[in-house]
């Protein structure tokens, strides 16, 4: 285990500690009661005193008792400390995700995430459970038996000086050659995850296209590599079994060997021969446990090292000392602005961008797919940091503001629209916790969705389902909007988040933020021109550069771009009426 991981232990410590106090409790148990054995059938039985038989015979039960007791008590502890180790993992991974920028997300992926915290964690959780408790017995048992063995007969003790080696040495040349493997199956998870996950979510298309056996095909292809990496593993795993039988049956033969020559002799009396088999066995079934909680570590570890991975990221966007926490207003300056997703050396999706925006302006911003619109508006909220330049709010650098503070300031409806399991309430909430039920329905009217929820059987207490599939893209549209309205911002932003309401609806949304919410800076991504055609300014972009800035009749005389298209739709429209 590693030194990072065991931190997630903390308020388990006592049970970590106590687990491993009552399993040596119970050993001491075990180790007497064959020695006790002992003394009823050389002593009581051979000398026929049915007294000491009695008296040795309540103490082994109660010797049992206490060792049942004991390790009760261990087991409770050991489950304790598991499952407690394994929730803090998941807590300590969970805040960890939540600080990492969009960059160090795409990083893992979001099934790699997912399998981390669930498959990982269970896998460092069970061996985590077992060690405390059987690798606390073990060694104990082992040195104890040992002891025990070596009063009664040094030569059966030495075989198990011998043994004992071979078997270390055994365990130590599976784990070198199973630990690659199971890094590298852990690794397919993620990606049989992926594509699970993928077709979950893209289930209407599949069935749409009619595409569920290429699905199929491709999922087999997966998991059958699962399969055969688990395989190589376990071939190499499965060694441990025979190995550790081997020496088992080895050793007990030449025990038997050994101290049947000893009791003929006269040097062994049969009592103590019973209680040489049962130390042996004793010995030996710790050796196995080792090697079983062995086999469960060298999966853990590879968890490890993968769980490891995401608690030693170092989130790319931190907070300076003294950051700025107060978002003045909702002017938004570029200049010089490049940037690449792949740092300096990548290629550049923006390319020195130079912006001006006043606060409470309405801003269209209009251009082909892959013309880096997007990138453009998610600089704002800094959810990726300039590669060059500066982008300023409110006159100060986003990268001196504190980053919950200024993306309060800056609310953004996506692009792909994302709506939470739980009730209309719930998700507008999301914009503001504290918000009464008044607060959420104007929001709703403002962003064009009161109508629609009210025709809801249950209205605003409706529940939506996962991924928002039980409502139309145009209703999910209009409630990420007013979500985004409720937390009040100085700066909205809509990434073509009206692409699928008509153009009716549409122009009301915008005449509800002129006349609503004034004086906050709005921000509209759209292809279609009716939707940014009365913008204060509206920017085109082409290949990552400002291809035009200006109103849409100044843009019509000068922007070849915007007229072409304009003229396309107007037509268009112009047909259909």
């Amino acid at each position: 285990m590693n030194k990072l991981l065991f931190k997630s232990i903390r308020e388990y410590k006592k049970q970590s500690i106590l687990a491993p106090i009552f399993v040596i409790l119970e050993v001491f148990m075990e180790v007497l009661i064959p020695y006790q054995m002992a003394n009823i059938i050389d002593v009581g039985i051979q000398g026929q005193n049915i007294s000491y038989v009695i008296q040795i015979g309540l103490e082994l039960v109660a010797m049992a008792m206490l060792a049942l007791l004991f390790g009760a008590l261990a087991g409770k502890f050991a489950a304790e400390a598991g499952a407690g180790y394994a929730k803090n993992l998941r807590h300590d991974i969970f805040y960890k995700i939540q600080s990492f920028s969009f960059k160090n997300i795409d990083h893992f992926s979001a099934p790699s995430l997912v399998t981390r915290m669930t498959t990982d964690i269970t896998n460092v959780q069970m061996a985590y459970m077992f060690s405390v408790r059987m690798l606390a017995r073990a060694p104990i048992m082992i040195v104890l038996s040992m002891i025990m063995t070596f009063t009664i007969n040094a030569d059966i003790a030495v075989l198990f000086l011998i043994a004992i080696p071979v078997l270390g040495f055994a365990l130590i040349f599976i784990a070198k050659k199973a630990h690659k493997y199971f890094i590298k199956v852990f690794d397919e998870y993620d990606v049989l995850n992926n594509d699970v996950q993928e077709n979950v979510n893209a289930a209407r298309v599949v069935k749409a296209y009619v595409r569920g056996d290429y699905e199929n095909q491709k999922f087999q292809k997966i998991s059958k590599k699962v399969f055969d990496l688990f395989t190589k593993a376990e071939k190499i795993v499965a060694f441990n079994n025979p190995v550790m039988m081997f020496v088992m049956y080895s050793v007990i033969l030449t025990i038997v060997l050994i101290g049947g020559q000893a009791i003929v002799l006269g040097g062994m009396d049969a009592g103590q021969m019973t209680s040489v088999l049962v130390y042996a066995m004793q010995i030996l079934m710790s050796l196995m446990i080792v090697s079983f909680v062995f086999v469960m570590i060298m999966i853990a570890e590879a968890s490890t090292d993968r769980i490891k991975e995401v608690l030693q990221e170092v989130p790319e966007m931190q907070n300076k000392e003294n950051a700025v926490t107060e978002v003045k207003n909702g002017d938004i300056d570029f200049e010089n602005v490049s940037f690449s997703y792949a740092g300096k050396d990548g290629k550049l999706s923006l390319k020195n961008v130079n912006l001006h925006i006043k606060s409470g302006q309405m801003i269209g911003i209009f251009g082909g797919t892959g013309s880096s619109k997007t990138t453009l508006v998610q600089l704002i909220p800094r959810l990726y940091d300039v590669t060059e330049g500066s982008v300023k709010v409110g006159d100060t650098d986003v990268r001196e503001y504190d980053l919950e503070a200024l993306r309060d300031q800056v609310a953004m409806v996506l692009q792909k629209n994302v709506l939470f399991t739980g009730s209309i309430y719930d998700n507008i909430r999301w914009g503001d916790e504290n918000a009464s039920d008044e607060e959420v329905q104007r929001v709703c009217r403002l962003a064009q969705a009161d109508g629609f929820i009210q025709d809801f059987p249950y209205g605003y207490d409706t529940t939506i389902v996962e991924g928002g599939n039980n409502v139309s893209g145009g209703q999910k549209q209009r409630l990420c909007i007013a979500r985004a309205l409720l937390k009040k911002p100085k700066i909205l932003i809509l990434d073509d988040s009206t692409s699928a309401v008509d153009t009716k609806t549409d122009a009301l949304i915008r005449q509800a933020f002129r006349e609503e919410i004034p004086d906050t800076t709005k921000i509209i991504i759209s292809q279609r021109v009716s939707s940014i055609e009365d913008a204060d300014q509206i920017i085109i972009l082409d290949n990552g550069e400002i291809n035009g800035i200006g109103t849409s009749e100044e843009l019509l005389k000068t922007n070849q771009i915007y007229r072409e298209v304009y003229e396309s739709q107007v037509k268009g429209r112009s047909e259909d009426e």
